[in-house]
């Protein structure tokens, strides 16, 4: 994952190239996202002046969606499956593996920066066991085995 560094200028440059589009709060929140890495808090008044929202309207989508991050993520994020299928399929076990091996709960980062910890709902490979992402990457019948192989990748 390779992300730009905070820039206002470039911020501003993304919200008005995405003024003019249907719905474009969102539009110009993941864009924001897909260039930082995240949404920065001081992105936040940027894009409510630009759309003639309020500071709350706009920190009220942040915090609603569960995909947008409020900080840079580490070098590797790693989603896994927090859906219900997949927590019957042994999810929730692997979830509570993750969190102890990387030593952080979801939602959060290693302190070396190497691997952001996210939950994701549904990837649509729960027939047969649960199912991650490993930054763009998905991986299906996820086990123990299989999930150490994918944070020890993250931790190189």
């Amino acid at each position: 994952m390779h992300n730009e560094p905070w820039d206002r200028a470039r911020a501003a440059e993304i919200i008005a190239g995405l003024t003019h589009k249907e719905g474009p709060t969102l539009v110009i929140l993941h864009a924001l996202q897909e260039a930082f890495g995240y949404v920065p808090e001081a992105v936040v008044p940027m894009v409510a002046e630009a759309l003639n929202l309020s500071r709350a309207e706009v920190h009220g989508v942040v915090s609603f969606y569960p995909d947008f991050r409020r900080e840079p993520p580490g070098r590797h994020v790693l989603k896994l499956c927090r859906a219900e299928a997949c927590q019957a399929a042994g999810g929730d076990a692997l979830a509570v593996h993750a969190e102890t091996r990387l030593g952080v709960a979801f939602g959060h980062t290693c302190a070396d920066g190497s691997v952001t910890l996210e939950p994701a709902y549904c990837l649509g490979l729960c027939a047969t066991a649960p199912a991650a992402m490993f930054n763009d990457r998905v991986v299906g019948r996820l086990d123990t085995k299989r999930l150490d192989r994918l944070m020890a990748e993250a931790q190189q």
